[in-house]
């Protein structure tokens, strides 16, 4: 799963490296521990727009859903069950983004010491599952509108989760699952609402080379959310 991640590049180097037409989200300041509910930079196609990058709220909240409260639990859609989970079947048919991430964060658990280590994982030099060979990842996305039907004039909000696959060799020793990583040559597809092709896309949900990924030990501090600072990704010893 992904449950933490990093979001640090600025709306100006996103719209750059991600090819932006549109620019709706507002600068803020970097984000070293991003958690549910938290407003994040998505990218998605808009026909009249081209692709927009904008901020909406993390954890899907589906438009049949009663209240906010069902996005603490749909903050990652798993790539094998996504066409068929009633919270995601829609928004991977109509609804598909881009979220752009620096690094993400996942616990190894210690069986002799009953703890967990933290670990950040941030794109290899050169990789190719990232935009322009350098940070940011851009995770494959889902997103979805909701709006309160027991509040006269409620607003839309807008809602996304992480769609998550298998790990690769360098996550398996950490975790067995990892968010899916695009490669830029795969961005049209995914993100143009008009395609239909869903075994195409479907095929795309899969882990990135186990050499796309760099990761190492980071303190416990970063397991405290209101930790918010770039000191969290210094590396321990392990």
């Amino acid at each position: 799963m992904c449950g933490r991640y990093v979001t640090s590049s600025s709306v100006a180097e996103l719209a750059e490296k991600l090819d932006i037409d549109d620019v709706r989200a507002e600068e803020e300041d970097a984000n070293y521990n991003v958690t549910p509910r938290s407003e994040v930079p998505i990218v998605a196609v808009s026909e009249e727009r081209g692709r927009v990058l904008d901020r909406v709220r993390w954890g899907l909240v589906p438009s049949w859903a009663e209240n906010l409260k069902i996005g603490d639990k749909l903050i990652n859609a798993r790539a094998e069950t996504i066409r068929k989970t009633p919270a995601y079947r829609h928004a991977f048919a109509k609804r598909r983004c881009l979220i752009p991430a620096d690094g993400f964060y996942e616990w190894k658990r210690d069986p002799a010491h009953k703890t967990k280590q933290p670990y950040f994982i941030h794109p290899a030099a050169g990789a190719t599952h990232s935009a322009a060979g350098a940070a940011p990842f851009a995770f494959a996305g889902v997103y979805a509108t909701w709006r309160d039907k027991s509040v006269d004039d409620a607003p839309w909000i807008r809602s996304c989760a992480i769609v998550t696959t298998g790990a690769n060799a360098s996550m398996a020793a950490i975790h067995n699952r990892m968010p899916v990583l695009l490669e830029p040559s795969d961005f049209d597809a995914w993100l143009d609402p008009t395609n239909a092709d869903h075994d195409a896309l479907e095929a795309l949900l899969v882990p990135a080379p186990a050499n796309e990924i760099d990761l190492y030990p980071i303190r416990s501090l970063v397991n405290k959310p209101a930790n918010n600072f770039k000191e969290l990704l210094e590396p321990v010893p392990v």
